[in-house]
């Protein structure tokens, strides 16, 4: 019978051969290696399981039929499976989503502070862009008292969004709401919006690794410059934050491209210390100045 730590070293040495690409929820190919046995196993991903510890042939017969799906088909592991880890808890995910990946994460354990003071209530938040639902639900999460609106415009992806309220058991604060960014919020304040909108300038699409190309592509392609979806969301935020109010939004490598369009903005980018860019933060007051300027 093999052993667990012999299977993820080939699995990851044959990743490696067949030229995968990773970064839809594991860094390398051993991480993703491990994490495909041990969901075969049902065992958890956050303590360690010994490597001597034998595998049965039914179960190594598993590991083999989705690592040769994974290969094959260039297919992110998470779609794989049908789960993604974010923010330290389990999702949801097909291929109506994007796979949750998003820096904010590490942004939403901290309560977004320094940008929140400690103790200030936030008691409505609304995600743009939310595709599975993982920010939105995460933000749930970390703040307890606060109900939270999800905003998405494909349906399929609603319906993703929806599978994962529940699976949170947050149906009672939480809601998925079909919307083309602010349109069906009109009238509602919020203490905090988060946005990972499509951010992918069209030239660039075409470049990406495989394994992109196999989400959404809606979730992903944002006009010329990336900042389609962003310039629409800076240009409306004022009229949804309350006054004392946060935006967040992630664009990635479109961070230089964001401050050329608007050099009169300052934003504030967040610096990660688990890795990850192009995440700013903009106060209401500034919100407010951006759409005076319109």
């Amino acid at each position: 019978m093999r052993r667990l730590g012999g299977i993820i070293r080939s699995l990851a040495a044959r990743f490696e051969a067949q030229g995968l690409h990773f970064g839809h929820g594991t860094e390398t190919a051993f991480d993703e290696a491990a994490w495909l046995v041990l969901h075969v196993l049902g065992l958890p991903l956050d303590r360690p399981a010994p490597a001597d510890r034998p595998v049965p042939p039914e179960a190594v017969r598993a590991i083999e039929r989705l690592a040769a799906e994974r290969i094959r088909t260039r297919k992110p592991m998470a779609y794989l499976l049908g789960e993604a880890w974010f923010a330290g808890r389990r999702y949801v995910v097909d291929e109506r989503v994007l796979v949750p990946r998003s820096p904010m994460a590490e942004l939403v354990g901290a309560r977004f502070a320094p940008w929140l003071a400690p103790g200030r209530p936030v008691r409505r938040i609304l995600d743009l862009c939310a595709g599975s639902g993982c920010i939105g639900i995460a933000c749930a999460h970390a703040f307890p008292e606060a109900a939270v609106d999800l905003g998405e415009l494909c349906e399929g992806a609603l319906e993703v969004a929806r599978a994962n309220i529940a699976l949170h058991g947050l149906e009672g604060r939480v809601r998925a709401v079909r919307s083309d960014l602010f349109d069906a919020f009109v009238g509602r304040r919020y203490d905090l919006i988060v946005s990972n909108p499509p951010y992918v300038p069209r030239a660039e699409l075409a470049r990406l690794p495989a394994e992109y190309l196999r989400e959404p592509v809606l979730g992903l392609a944002a006009g010329e410059d990336g900042l389609d979806l962003v310039r629409r969301i800076l240009g409306a935020a004022a009229a949804h934050l309350a006054d004392d109010g946060l935006l967040v939004v992630e664009v990635g490598a479109q961070a230089p491209v964001l401050e050329a369009a608007f050099p009169r903005t300052a934003f504030q980018w967040v610096a990660f210390e688990h890795g990850g860019e192009g995440v700013f933060v903009l106060e209401a007051a500034q919100c407010a100045e951006l759409a005076a300027r319109r």
